[in-house]
């Protein structure tokens, strides 16, 4: 079992993409969590990390320099309008599962994003009635412990694994909603005060 007593937050690297994947692949070919079909190759998990962070925080987990788990934010909607929202992902070691990473890599998220101004966080989850081998209520069960609330359900929109999945919104507010609304700070505006926040729950 591992030591969360040792665990370090920081920000996610360009170079961290292989071992992310490592974490990422398995949710990819063995659960529905996700609705890829095909493990991304390196070069656009690359990407993808690039992309995040030009405007979002990325975050690793790690122990020893191992990675253990990663979250990050992404566009809600690209309209101006929802600025405002963010979509929230995590995603950790499947040995390392149930240990207390996600909720570190949760409170480091949200905390970044409420000094970027955000005010709503979503996560977009998998959902069956019944559990099957590809998928269970862990995630729904984990927002839930978080604060999210559900706001959404769409049936049936998902197919993998020869099997028809719904999907379902949840949601929290971690900023007040005010008039007029203060623009939202770049990731690069916040860096020093992001970097204090992340050694401070490490």
């Amino acid at each position: 079992m591992i030591d969360m007593a040792k665990t370090t937050l920081r920000f996610a690297e360009i170079d961290d993409a292989n071992e992310l994947l490592q974490i990422y692949a398995p949710y990819v070919e063995q659960t529905a969590i996700t609705f890829e079909y095909d493990v991304p190759t390196a070069a656009e998990f690359s990407k993808r990390i690039k992309n995040t962070k030009e405007k979002y925080p990325y975050i690793v987990a790690e122990i020893d320099g191992k990675i253990i788990g990663y979250a990050y934010a992404g566009t809600f909607k690209s309209r101006a309008a929802y600025d405002w929202a963010v979509e929230t992902s995590i995603y950790v070691a499947k040995d390392d599962r149930g240990l207390g990473t996600g909720t570190l890599l949760y409170a480091a998220l949200e905390a970044i994003l409420k000094l970027q101004g955000i005010t709503n966080v979503n996560a977009c989850i998998t959902y069956a009635d019944q559990e099957d081998e590809h998928l269970t209520h862990g995630s729904v069960d984990f927002h839930k412990k978080h604060d999210y609330r559900l706001v959404g359900r769409f049936k049936k929109c998902g197919y993998k694994f020869d099997t028809w999945y719904d999907m379902i919104w949840m949601e929290k507010f971690i900023s007040k909603h005010v008039v007029p609304m203060p623009a939202i700070k770049s990731i690069k505006e916040i860096e020093d005060e992001a970097e204090r926040t992340l050694e401070s729950l490490s």
